[in-house]
């Protein structure tokens, strides 16, 4: 599988993170992304901490007919 770089990806609905490393699930030990916001939610605050499956950051969606990365990079932190 792809490795995904550190550095700055922009999500498919718009917003921007930065990608800090990779992680393992303590249980299963699958791969994940860890990764901050790049603004501030209501909901969770300024730059809040985000881990998702690699497969599911890396992979391709399908959105408004075309397929596209759901995070793309964009470039260095």
């Amino acid at each position: 599988m792809a490795e995904a770089k550190k550095g700055i990806y922009r999500h498919y609905k718009g917003r921007t993170y930065e990608v800090i490393g990779t992680a393992r699930h303590s249980e299963t030990l699958e791969e994940l992304i860890v990764y901050r916001a790049l603004y501030t939610s209501k909901k969770f605050g300024k730059n809040a901490l985000w881990a998702r499956p690699k497969r599911m950051f890396l992979e391709k969606i399908t959105f408004e007919g075309k397929r596209i990365p759901r995070f793309k990079y964009i470039g260095r932190a």
